[in-house]
């Protein structure tokens, strides 16, 4: 079973009341983020993916979230690790326009309705104190 790892980044607007999202071709809306490549700290594989999808410069701060999941169809054994992010730089504009389709700052309760991977809300990821939950 191959071993995978996939950051995501949530980025917080200063009132802290919406985050920034994606809407990956052909899979939805989801946090910025991607698989770590070869040699990449999980910190930088953080930096390149948000600059890649969303044009923004992020500086990474705490994880706030880790998700594992098997997926036996693949043979992975999936990491998803989630960090907390703030924009230092860049400006919002999408460089893969054909992996991304839009990039949207979103409220909790509507990346809850297009994200809802997170069982006690979006918002709990900035509240929470518990980080891992097992994907069955």
């Amino acid at each position: 079973m191959q071993r995978i790892d996939v950051v995501y980044a949530l980025i917080c607007n200063k009132d802290k009341e919406q985050i920034v999202m994606v809407n990956n071709a052909g899979q939805g809306w989801s946090l910025p983020g991607g698989a770590v490549e070869n040699g990449e700290t999980l910190e930088q594989a953080v930096i390149r993916e948000v600059e890649e999808e969303t044009g923004l410069t992020v500086k990474v701060g705490s994880v706030v979230a880790i998700n594992e999941a098997f997926f036996k169809e693949e043979n992975h054994h999936v990491l998803f690790i989630t960090f907390k992010a703030d924009v230092i730089g860049g400006e919002c504009e999408i460089k893969y326009t054909d992996e991304i389709l839009e990039v949207r700052w979103v409220d909790y309760n509507t990346a809850n309705t297009l994200m809802p991977y997170h069982p006690n809300g979006v918002e709990s990821l900035i509240t929470s104190s518990s980080i891992y939950t097992y994907q069955s």
